[in-house]
Parts: C-alpha cells; structure tokens; sequence
C-alpha cells in the first residue's frame, strides 16, 4: 500500500482546497488501489466534519504544521531586506513532523497557489517540502499555478533552485507551465490538468434556495479578495447589485449567490457569505429572485449546486473550476494567474475573463452578454475540454507510479 502526505494543505474552509485533495484522492485510488493519505489539517474534527467518510478513501487527518512565528517571519520577509528574503525558513523541524514524513512514499504538494508571492513568500511550505526532500523522499509539485516571483527579485533564484529539486513541478494551466520553462529555465516541467476537474459531485436539495427566474439561473460568487484589486473610485457592492438587477429584469434570470470559502459551521467570519450577505440585503426587493447558497455545503455538494446553473461568473478560481468542469458557461473575475490561465487553455483567449481592477456593472452587463450570445458554443467547447482535462489529470497521476519505482 502507498502512503501519501499532502503538504501545502491546511483546512477545508476554502472549498478549493478541499476539492483538490478529494480529486487527489480519488486520481492516487485509481492508480493504486489501496493507499493511505496524510493531510494536515488545522482543525481535525471541523475538516471531518466536512468529509465524514473520508476514512473509506483511506484519509487520515493530521496535525498540520503551523508553528507560532510563521505569520511574523513572512511579514519579515516582505520587508526590502535582500538577505531576509533569501533566508528561507530558520526554524528546526519538530520531531512529529519527521515521523509523519518518514512514513510516507511521496509528497504531493497541492494547494493551487501556494507557490506564488499571492500570499508573501511561501518559506514556511518551502520548508516542509525541503525537509521532505532532504529525507531522500519524492517531492511533486501537484497541479500548481506558480509564481511569477520577479516582484521580489531576491527570492527569484531560491525559490527556483528549490523547485528544481522536485521530481517534477506539475503545472496546473499554461501561463505557469511557461512561466517554469521559459523565465525559470526548469526542466522538470510537465503540464497537467487541475486536479479539481475530476472532482465528483454529491447531491443535495436545491428547493429550499433555489431562486426562481424564467430564464434559469445565475451564479455569481464574490469574495472580499475583489476589493484588494479594485479601483477606489467606484462603490463595488453598488455596481454589483446594479448588475444583479439587469440580470434579473434584462434577461429574467434568478440569481444565486454562492460562497465558497467559508468554515462549515457557524462561524462564517470573514468568508464569502460575510462578504455577500449586504449585497443580498440591497436586493430584498427583488424577493425569491435573488438567494444565497447556504455555506454548510461541502465542495463536492456545492458542484452539484453549480452544475445546475444556467450561468456562473466566480472570483473564487474552485468556484469556476467547479463550473467549467460542469459544462457551465462562466466568466473569470481574475485576480491572480490562475484564472488567466484557465481560461486561457480551456477558451484558448481571455474572452471569458474580467480583471477584478476593472469590475463595474457595465463590464459584468458586457459579459453576461457574450455568454448569452456564445452560450450553445461554449457549452460545445467545455464538453470537448472537460474530457481532455480529465485525460490529463489521470496521465499526470500516473507519472507519480514512474517516481516511486
């Protein structure tokens, strides 16, 4: 039986994140059979809760590698000190994690982003997974949108040496793909799908939320991420509700709000449904037209709640992942490279993408407009692609069996 450990995860509140390690999973089973996976998890019984038959996949929940000084030393880090950039990670490696890692036969590093400057730089990832490789263990970047890091031009030639240890670097879209090859100069770039496009769906009553609306519905998920990208001088929540209502009366749409980062019990502080819940109170009166998804959906439930969508415009990139592998025409608000690139190899253009920066109601109204028009055409477009992502993901899971042998 192989024993996996997945590091670069820490908690299923975001609900990409925990659709990659499902869609892991599920690709790991399908090569080997029996396996054995290692996720870290911050909150055991609040991620158990959210997959409570992830035993039967043979997952096991572990404490996650977070230690106390790791939020002072990346903001150290993004302070204008050349050598404080180049250092790495100063801390030793307890011994509970060192036992976790000596069990496993790979490290998947998931996590979508995790290797990018999105979230300052990533030493303490950097970390677990050197170590890792420091123990003779086969390290794979998995599924990744990575970098650039030339805005931290310091960190540039570690973070490549770094990556150039790993058995492979997997790269979830294009633009990462040559950003690794071409800028970085890697040669143990392959290109795969991500691995979310696998992910199954799990049925739930869609009654009590669903919105009514004669021309189907809308999905739009929002995250407070937006507000960092966008221009000042709009009031965004107003330009949102102004597209919502051109929706509804333009083109009889129902429109559902979905989060997709959020815990799955009650606290919601800081999630998307926080973000949303004032914009849906701007809408009351357009009564059932307008709901909001309730966020104790798992990612597998919340799939099946987009599958069933007319429509989908996300700033989440899982909320679009989740959508395009639905066979649901979306549009991209766009704040890191991961939605260009999606949508760039799934449409072969930036057509369906909106830059955050530039979101206002006219440029949602204009979008909105093209999936009208394309509609029947990329829903024949997404249908070619999703199975060829799919392809892609399994042929990447089996390169996985050529570095264990």
């Amino acid at each position: 039986m192989k024993r996996f450990y997945f590091s670069g995860q820490r908690t299923f509140r975001n609900r990409g994140c925990e659709a990659i390690v499902r869609s892991t999973v599920a690709l790991l089973k399908d090569q080997f059979g029996e396996i054995e996976v290692l996720v870290p998890s911050i909150n055991i019984e609040r991620d158990s809760a959210q997959w409570t038959d992830a035993a039967d996949h043979g997952v096991r929940l572990v404490r996650a590698y977070l230690p106390p000084p790791a939020r002072y030393w990346v903001q150290l880090q993004s302070l204008p000190l050349p050598l404080i950039k180049r250092a790495g990670w100063p801390f030793p490696m307890p011994r509970w994690l060192r036992r976790q890692l000596e069990s496993v036969d790979a490290v998947l590093a998931v996590g979508g982003d995790n290797y990018s400057l999105d979230y300052r730089i990533p030493s303490p990832i950097m970390s677990l997974d050197g170590w890792a490789m420091d123990m003779g263990k086969p390290v794979m970047l998995w599924g990744a949108s990575v970098g650039p890091f030339e805005r931290e031009p310091e960190f540039v030639e570690p973070v490549t040496r770094h990556l150039a240890r790993m058995h492979f670097v997997g790269a979830g879209e294009s633009m990462s793909h040559d950003y690794l090859i071409h800028k970085l100069g890697l040669r143990n770039v392959i290109r795969m799908a991500e691995p979310s496009f696998v992910l199954g769906k799990q049925a739930v009553d869609l009654q009590p939320f669903w919105p009514q609306g004669d021309g189907h519905v809308l999905g739009i998920n929002l995250s407070r991420q937006i507000e960092r990208h966008h221009h000042r001088d709009k009031d965004l929540q107003a330009e949102l509700a102004a597209f919502i209502r051109h929706a509804v009366k333009r083109y009889q749409l129902g429109v559902l709000l979905i989060p997709h980062a959020d815990p799955l019990r009650d606290d919601a502080h800081g999630g998307d449904a926080e973000y949303m819940a004032p914009l849906l109170a701007q809408l009351a009166d357009l009564g059932d037209a307008v709901k909001m998804m309730p966020n104790t959906f798992n990612a597998a439930q919340t799939k099946y709640v987009i599958s069933y969508l007319r429509f989908f415009i996300g700033a989440r990139a899982h909320s679009v992942i989740a959508a395009l592998s639905s066979g649901v025409p979306t549009v991209s608000i766009a704040y890191s490279v991961k939605a260009c690139g999606i949508n760039r190899d799934m449409f072969g253009s930036q057509e369906t993408v909106l830059q955050a920066r530039n979101l206002s109601s006219r440029a949602l109204q204009d979008s909105l407009e093209r999936l009208v028009q394309r509609e029947d055409a990329l829903r024949g477009l997404l249908e070619e692609r999703i199975t060829e992502w799919q392809s892609a993901a399994r042929a990447a899971t089996a390169r996985i069996s050529d570095s264990l042998c």
